[in-house]
């Protein structure tokens, strides 16, 4: 395996003001590696290729969206020292506000269905933030939602982020992950067949998607959602589902589906047996999220044929995220013994030894 190389200071950090506060936290986000993976898959080979997100200041995709939004917010002057932050989350999005905001001097709320794994409540509390569990019956995440609005509105000194709406956050991953992708492809000379994503938010699959077809037009893009909860198909909440940080209720305002291409529906008990595959024989420690998103990399190379369709001539490429690391399940489903159903892939995918192309590949 390739190691990478050590991370460079933070290429982007020209994008905003020097006098910025959010400057000292910008070389500890970004620049991760890209795990390639050969594969097989019913006798289709492929690569998929997962950007290693743990590797962030927090441990999640999520500090890149926090670290814009802030930074964005700290040159408009939406924010200003000493605001509270107010936000709702499921959970990384929650610990990267909580430690950058503490970072930076800020008090952070946050409002969280109660039912998120007891590491991501743990590691809350321990950055400082003040936690606001919503029960069911209090609204769930819409609840989270509402009265996170409803502290905004009348308390002072707050800035809410609006991960939901916000198109800092789309434009975080257009400018960082999406960027750092097409150099990383690109010194590889790999040209992807398609790029997919679990959708939360929907800034990583919306800006990410948009940054590769600029640079790769015939590529296609997709969301990935539970099986068991098909948010983004039907239009609001349905069923319950196991993969955290995505399919939160409802579809955020930030996607856009008439941009993307077919939704792949990942079962969660899929998920979490890929998960620990990844962990188990490949050394990969990844959250439940990362597993499903690498299902549906395995469904479209599946799509894609045995390189009839790959653009490089060579074989099906898929791009993908491992938006986090296994720490913040240890109490979950992904550390129980799940069963295994006949349709899942997780069991019939041959897993080969990885290489990583570094993410320090800067201008």
């Amino acid at each position: 395996m390739n190691a990478a190389a050590s991370r460079p200071e933070h290429h982007l950090s020209d994008s905003f003001s020097r006098d910025n506060p959010v400057q000292a936290v910008l070389p500890l986000v970004g620049g991760t590696p890209l795990v390639v993976m050969p594969v097989v898959i019913n006798g289709v080979h492929g690569r998929v290729l997962a950007k290693y997100e743990a590797l962030n200041f927090t441990g999640s995709i999520k500090d890149r969206m926090a670290a814009w939004i802030l930074a964005q917010a700290y040159e408009s002057g939406a924010i200003q020292p000493g605001d509270e932050i107010v936000e709702a989350s499921s959970g990384n999005t929650a610990i990267a506000f909580a430690a950058i905001g503490r970072a930076l001097g800020h008090p952070v709320r946050i409002y969280m269905p109660d039912w998120m794994s007891a590491e991501r409540k743990a590691l809350l509390t321990q950055f400082g933030a003040e936690l606001c569990l919503v029960t069911h019956e209090q609204g769930g995440f819409v609840g989270s939602i509402a009265m996170a609005a409803e502290r905004a509105r009348t308390q002072p000194h707050v800035f809410q982020p609006l991960q939901f709406a916000n198109q800092a956050n789309v434009v975080a991953h257009e400018r960082t992950t999406g960027v750092e992708l097409v150099r990383q492809l690109a010194s590889a000379q790999i040209a992807p067949d398609a790029f997919v994503a679990g959708v939360g938010t929907g800034g990583s699959v919306m800006g990410i998607g948009r940054t590769l077809r600029a640079q790769w037009p015939t590529m296609t893009c997709h969301p990935m959602e539970p099986a068991e909860s098909p948010v983004l198909t039907l239009g609001c909440k349905s069923g319950n589902h196991r993969i955290q940080g995505v399919s939160d209720e409802f579809v955020p305002a930030i996607v856009k589906l008439d941009e993307l291409d077919a939704i792949v529906a990942v079962n969660d008990g899929d998920a979490i047996l890929m998960a620990q595959r990844l962990s188990r024989e490949s050394g990969l420690g990844v959250g439940i999220s990362s597993g499903a998103n690498f299902i549906a990399a395995l469904k479209l190379i599946l799509r894609l044929g045995a390189g009839s369709n790959a653009s490089d001539g060579t074989v099906p490429t898929v791009v993908t995220l491992f938006p986090d690391s296994n720490k913040k399940y240890l109490s979950t489903g992904l550390f129980r013994e799940e069963p295994l159903q006949p349709h899942y892939l997780s069991h019939a995918v041959q897993l080969s030894r990885w290489s990583t192309i570094s993410g320090c590949l800067c201008d």
